[in-house]
């Protein structure tokens, strides 16, 4: 059962390893790097400990880049907590934060505060002020404070890095295949659904039009997509628009509305989910209403047949 804790409230033991990352995603890459944590841990009868960081480090950092994140704090827990992890730690990261060495961060923190006796490193894994806490110097710091080091390699598909910067391209370019195999599950949204203007009630397809509770959640490019939506304990296939609805009044604001299938229920008020199976189409303007309905019956047909295998 893994425990999440603040630095303050964890307990030092030096028959500890640990992990440190922003872990966004936690792609294949990731998760190599956490199964090898929690291996570890049981072979040497050590606890393991992921230490992770919110916000994400970049977004303090750069303060002027607009980063879209693959996984909300919420989901990223519930995804290492999957993998068995003994304890998360999650550490604030201001800008004070961001100016501390890594020698700084290493010995005040994890020599001091948690104890090691292991550090489990991905390949291109760099920390502290400038980036300059590589590979080369943790293995000098487990020479002076005597723990090991293991370095992950690098998880490739089709001869390409796995990274959540890769799979942030791809989402912006609407490739939800390669996404999943980069992730080894189906991207997804959770979010509230609310009013909206009952337009597809009107046309015939009614949707759950979907909130997020994290403005910083990456959203897929826009367009049609064949999706599986998860309402409590149920599971349905549905479609799903994702744009401005350039055939009516076109909208500002990215709206996120699903066409659940075989569904009548009120939801309104309720968290669902929504996995990304694949693409259907781009997001496009239509001459009539009716042309919009033809388009949405082909959309549906071809949505069933893509959930369908």
């Amino acid at each position: 059962m893994s425990v999440e804790l603040n630095l303050s409230e964890i307990t030092r033991n030096d028959n500890t390893i640990i992990t440190v990352g922003s872990f966004d995603g936690v792609h294949v890459g990731h998760v190599k790097i956490l199964s090898t944590l929690v291996n570890k841990a049981k072979e040497k009868q050590c606890r393991s400990i992921v230490l992770t960081f919110e916000p994400h480090p970049r977004k303090v950092v750069s303060k002027n880049y607009s980063l879209k994140l693959l996984t909300t704090l919420d989901e990223k827990r519930e995804l290492i907590y999957k993998l068995g992890v003994d304890e998360i730690i999650i550490l604030p990261f201001t800008h004070e934060f961001s100016q501390m060495s890594s020698d700084d961060f290493f010995k005040n923190i994890i020599i001091d505060k948690i104890g090691i006796k292991e550090i489990i490193l991905g390949y291109d894994h760099r920390f502290g002020r400038g980036r300059d806490g590589d590979e080369h110097k943790v293995r000098q710091l487990g020479g002076i404070f005597n723990f090991d080091v293991t370095l992950v390699p690098e998880v490739k598909y089709d001869d390409l890095t796995v990274s959540s910067s890769v799979i942030r391209r791809e989402l912006q370019q609407g490739k939800i295949k390669s996404t999943t195999c980069y992730l080894n599950r189906f991207y997804s949204i959770t979010g509230k659904v609310i009013e909206g203007d009952k337009r597809g009630r009107l046309l015939g397809f009614p949707t759950a039009n979907i909130q997020l509770p994290d403005a910083d959640k990456m959203i897929p490019a826009n367009g049609v997509y064949a999706v599986k939506v998860l309402i409590g304990k149920e599971k349905y296939s549905g479609v799903m628009n994702i744009g401005n609805r350039p055939t009516f009044q076109e909208t500002e604001n990215i709206i996120l509305e699903v066409h659940i299938f075989d569904f009548e229920e009120n939801i309104y008020n309720k968290e669902i989910k929504v996995e990304f199976i694949d693409r259907i189409r781009d997001e496009q303007k239509f001459n009539s209403k009716e042309e919009l309905i033809q388009q949405i019956n082909r959309d549906k047909a071809t949505a069933l047949q893509i959930l369908t295998n």
